[in-house]
């Protein structure tokens, strides 16, 4: 049985960030690529978002913390956008959600829970949660009657679970060559700071190896404050990553993946972001990016803004993502000719947006670029609907190797 959510209805809810008029010149013609998906059937895509019910595995020796909620806020935003569009059906838990409330608009991520958004009928599942190589997306056999007919918004758990570990992809797109990235050590229990790391130069950031926003990552200006943060660090992860501090700008760019009528891998304007917390950009759940971050308008972009985001593209391109990714960028230099280098590759971004009541200022990193090609947030959504693939595929996706 179809179980199609009809929102309560809330007036004045329908909030969307303004339209801005000028547009990248490189930006590829794009249409829905349900259109295609639908043309014996003539049905609407049916989409049911998967929200983050089970704790991840300890991997390589560590647990990626759980967002308290399990990224129910995000979830219901997505799902209550979507029910507003006409091209797009949302299959929710209930009939009714309120959109004042962030539960009862997705799924449980466990198996008992994609099957339940599928036998209501969806044929998409977003993924807006932590996958891994033991997801039930990637493992479930009762999914496999079903993989090659139901669409997942999101990434490969193998790839997942191997990119999740930022050393492991900042070491990767090293070894390729042709990137600019900061220095960086590695750090593992049983290290002598003190005649180990002799070569550092201060300042540096210390981080964890997976990490989840800004949890765990300091600027540490001494040995004695790298010490300080890193082990208690260590007692929860055998490894942590310092890096050179890249002293200039930040900023963020979010790539797109290859989709119907667009062959290759694309990014969205760059987004530069401010008023850093200790030289740390703070987590949007402490600040809101609309109070720190502003997308770069085209007449603004700077060869440096160009160049960093090819070399984002080209990333992209190496890791094959098959959904949106954003990589997190800095000057080398404060200084404002200085090169961008990329230092954090996201795998699942923020995908909050306005819309449901008290939620006019929870757009993502991601919106605020889409903002720039005059894209309000459920046009965000369609577009991101486009780059689904189906789950068989998603299961056969590997990881890349070292070479």
């Amino acid at each position: 049985m179809t179980n199609i959510c009809r929102p309560l209805s809330i007036k004045g809810t329908c909030i969307s960030l303004g339209r801005i008029t000028s547009h990248a010149s490189h930006v590829p013609r794009l249409r829905r690529r349900w259109t295609t998906w639908t043309s014996s059937t003539h049905h609407p895509p049916r989409v049911a978002v998967l929200y983050q019910s089970i704790e991840a595995p300890i991997i390589d020796g560590t647990r990626k913390p759980k967002k308290p909620g399990g990224y129910q806020d995000s979830g219901a935003d997505i799902a209550y956008n979507l029910s507003k569009c006409d091209d797009v059906e949302v299959i929710c838990p209930s009939q009714a959600p309120d959109p004042r409330k962030d539960d009862g608009w997705s799924f449980p991520d466990s198996e008992d829970g994609i099957l339940d958004a599928i036998q209501k009928g969806a044929t998409h599942l977003w993924a807006n949660t932590i996958v891994f190589a033991s997801h039930p997306l990637q493992t479930s056999p009762r999914l496999e009657k079903h993989q090659g007919r139901i669409r997942v918004i999101g990434q490969g758990p193998l790839v997942v679970e191997k990119y999740d570990n930022k050393e492991y992809v900042n070491d990767l797109l090293r070894n390729m060559g042709g990137f600019t990235m900061p220095r960086a050590w590695s750090v593992r229990p049983g290290l002598n700071f003190t005649s180990d790391l002799v070569d550092l130069k201060y300042p540096v950031v210390a981080k964890p190896v997976r990490g989840r926003g800004s949890y765990g990552v300091k600027v540490c200006y001494n040995l004695d404050e790298l010490i300080s943060h890193s082990r208690p660090l260590l007692d929860e992860s055998p490894a942590l990553m310092i890096e050179q501090f890249l002293m200039g700008d930040e900023a963020t760019v979010t790539v797109m993946p290859p989709t119907v009528g667009v062959n290759d891998y694309w990014s969205l304007p760059i987004v530069t972001r401010f008023n850093h917390l200790a030289g740390i950009a703070p987590y949007n759940g402490v600040v809101a990016v609309m109070a720190n971050s502003r997308a770069v308008p085209t007449s603004e972009e700077l060869p440096e803004h160009s160049e960093v985001r090819r070399e984002c593209e080209r990333a992209a391109r190496v890791l094959g993502v098959t959904a949106p990714i954003r990589i997190d960028v800095r000057r080398l230099e404060d200084a404002p000719n200085s090169k961008f280098a990329m230092f954090d590759v996201n795998m699942k971004p923020n995908m909050t947006g306005p819309g449901r009541p008290g939620r006019d200022d929870q757009a993502s990193l991601t919106l605020m670029a889409a903002s720039a090609l005059g894209w309000d947030y459920r046009e965000l959504l369609k577009q991101i609907l486009g780059t689904s693939s189906t789950l068989r595929s998603l299961r056969s996706l590997r990881p890349k190797e070292f070479n």
